[in-house]
């Protein structure tokens, strides 16, 4: 005789049942809050999201300004490091 999956899934739940049953109720419990929780952070986030768009319609377009191409260039030191000497360590 050859082990199937769903022999291995009987063998579990009964082993779940007969070793770990007075713990099961709670651990139902956790799981149900946690599912709870989970819902309710997704239906804010989905909220969220709806009254961002309908507010922040507007594109804005944002540039990243490379501090060593656009800084002084007597800030940058032999080593490379942004931090002026006078304040190293």
């Amino acid at each position: 005789m050859r082990l199937e999956g769903w022999h291995l899934i009987i063998i579990i739940v009964l082993a779940l049942v007969l070793f770990a049953a007075p713990k099961l109720p709670g651990m139902a419990r956790s799981l149900g809050q946690s599912m709870r929780i989970f819902k309710s952070e997704v239906r804010e986030m989905k909220k969220d999201s709806t009254t961002d768009a309908k507010e922040g319609s507007e594109q804005v377009d944002g540039r990243v300004i490379n501090p060593a191409q656009h800084g002084a260039p007597e800030s940058r030191t032999v080593d490379k490091t942004d931090v002026p000497r006078s304040t190293r360590v």
